[in-house]
Order: structure tokens, then sequence, then C-alpha cells
């Protein structure tokens, strides 16, 4: 539906305000691997993110990163994705990523598979700040129709 690149961080929000989280993610799902948080894709958008030839799924469960997101930041990925695609260890105590050099930030590739239903912009990420997130998109991006010629005979 939807392929584009932006940079990605990571988090972890198991309502414990250990990490600076706010409680538990917008969707109303416990934090898990595969949950992401958007500043303006609707919640339930599900899609895949690719990383240096690897391949993780994810869905939006959540809303953010906030700040970040104005200077590109446009995809916050859970803390055990981010640390299979960069070759980290989630670490249960932190609940940041060991093993990645205090890389936070990663350029991602994502596609978009399937857009959530509710408010939100159905096309490319843009900054929190936008108010994106809180709007209802009724003409979402169009997949993008190849027509291949009919064979000769």
């Amino acid at each position: 539906m939807l392929m584009g690149s932006t940079t990605a961080s990571y988090f972890w929000d198991d309502a414990s305000g250990r990490a600076g989280d706010t409680g538990l993610p917008a969707c109303g799902k416990p934090m898990q691997k595969g949950l992401a948080a958007s500043p303006s894709w609707p919640l339930m958008t599900e899609g895949y993110v690719m990383y240096n030839g690897k391949r993780m799924p994810f869905f939006v469960g959540d809303r953010g990163p906030g700040d970040p997101s104005s200077s590109g930041v446009m995809l916050d990925l859970d803390a055990k994705t981010f640390a299979e695609l960069t070759g980290g260890r989630f670490n249960e105590q932190t609940l940041g990523v060991d093993g990645v050099q205090g890389e936070g930030h990663i350029k991602i590739q994502y596609v978009i598979t399937k857009w959530g239903d509710g408010k939100g912009k159905k096309s490319y990420p843009v900054a929190f700040s936008t108010g994106a997130w809180a709007q209802r998109d009724s003409s979402p991006v169009q997949p993008v129709m190849v027509k291949l010629p009919l064979p000769t005979r």
C-alpha cells in the first residue's frame, strides 16, 4: 500500500514508569513485540520494517515519538523488535537495548499493508505536533497500480 523510509527509535512502555512511560499503549493492548508508535498513522495500522536485510512485522498501538518526530524520527519501534533488527539484546531491567554501542536511532524502510480504522493520517508520516493523529483521514493513499502489457502471441 505505502512504502517509504524514515528514522526509527525504540521504547518499551510497561506502565511501571521505569522507562519514563505514561501508562499502557494508546490502543489498550499490553506492550508487546511488534507494537510500534506513530505520530500520525491510525492505531492498528499494520506493516513491516526492514533494516540491514532483516524484516519485522509491526502494528501501530501507541502515539509517538512526540518531540523527536519534529526532527524526522517518525516511528518508535518496540525495544524487542529494535534489538532483533540491530543485533542487540533487550534488557528486562532497564527496558532498553544493550549491545548496539548506544545506537538509539536507525534508518529503516517501511511498508504499510493495512490501514487502521481510527483517526490518523493514511499517508506518509508527519510530526506529532501537526495533530494528524487526531484527524479522521477520508482519502487514504491508494496502492500503486501497475498495468502490464497483454502478452502477445
